[in-house]
């Protein structure tokens, strides 16, 4: 029998709303060569990632269904590529959540400066209902949520001093993402916020011309910021998900088999993933002081400052987000083992 689901449905859901078909012989999947673009590299945990979930959509699909990724922005930046997997032209495409603040303003709850302090709370935020309504939404913008993977949480590197306090990023010229709550958040502790597509980011810092940037440390690492970044201060400001995300154009051409393929392979691939990724950390910090890199960790009193300092950011994007999903969320977070 053939089970026929309505566009609307949200794929984050599908697997707990649906009683799919099983998918042992793949009876109802057609041969599909598919383009997977995002903007990291291979190496980086979220390509680990996501060559995991080719692999898995491969083998449920009894290799009907083949996956071509495309990393390090081959496609075009993440900007472009969501612009890209809206109208079809691009099959699937992996991004951090901030660009999607500008489809959906609710994405901006990510954002919020020291919403999260470590992965629990992050897992049961991300997995939890919040994270499904969020992924839910993106059918609105022709796109289908499938699940989060995890890019980290993010910390300010740059070429002057350490970031012991707030003070010492007066001054600093930091590239953001093209977020309004990353501009707001570092204006407010005296930077100078410059936002800045991906792909300009080294060439901008080898050049002086700006002397700052926050990331998680796996992006750090892959993308060699230690040639042209000496510190690294662990602020842990801001905890970046990446979604996962296809077509909706395609989704609705898929059959129930292949929808549950993909919901199934992504929420197999992102425990894996997000694994990988929280391995990685401890050696990449050992690798990037070898290469060089001075690490400081700031002290839970300055950490407190900071956070303080935060607050009106956060006031007013609780505002934009909406009161209740920020509750919501922080009934998530309280409730995390």
């Amino acid at each position: 029998m053939r089970f026929h689901i309505c566009g609307r449905l949200p794929a984050a859901l599908l697997a707990m709303s649906i009683t799919f078909p099983n998918v042992s012989h793949a009876a109802d999947v057609q041969e599909r060569t598919l383009k997977f673009g995002y903007s990291t590299f291979e190496a980086h945990p979220l390509g680990q990632g996501a060559n995991k979930f080719v692999a898995l959509v491969s083998e449920k699909s009894d290799g009907k269904i083949k996956m071509k990724v495309y990393p390090a922005t081959q496609l075009g930046s993440e900007t472009q590529t969501i612009s890209a997997t809206q109208g079809g032209v691009q099959d699937l495409v992996g991004t951090s959540t901030a660009p999607l603040v500008g489809l959906v303003k609710e994405y901006a709850i990510f954002d919020l400066p020291f919403l999260l302090s470590n992965e629990k709370q992050a897992d049961a935020l991300v997995d939890g209902p919040v994270g499904q309504e969020l992924l839910a939404k993106l059918q609105e913008k022709n796109l289908v949520g499938l699940c989060f993977f995890e890019n980290g949480f993010r910390h300010v590197t740059n070429s002057k001093h350490p970031i012991v306090g707030a003070g010492d990023l007066s001054g600093l010229k930091i590239r953001v993402m093209q977020n309004p709550v990353y501009i707001d958040a570092f204006r407010t502790l005296g930077a100078n916020a410059v936002p800045m597509p991906w792909p300009e980011v080294y060439t901008a810092l080898e050049s002086g011309a700006i002397d700052a940037q926050e990331n998680p440390f796996g992006i750090i690492y892959v993308n060699k910021l230690n040639e042209v970044q000496k510190y690294v201060s662990v602020t842990k400001h801001a905890y970046s998900p990446w979604a996962v995300m296809m077509s909706k154009k395609l989704w609705d051409k898929l059959s129930a088999d292949e929808q549950k393929i993909f919901v199934d392979s992504c929420n197999e691939a992102k425990a894996y993933q997000r694994q990988v990724s929280r391995a990685e950390d401890a050696r990449i910090v050992a690798e990037l002081k070898a290469r060089g890199m001075q690490i400081n960790e700031l002290s839970p009193a300055e950490l407190a400052d900071l956070k303080a300092r935060m607050q009106p950011v956060v006031a007013k994007y609780t505002e934009t987000v909406g009161p209740d999903l920020v509750k919501q969320a922080q009934a998530s977070i309280a409730a995390a083992p």
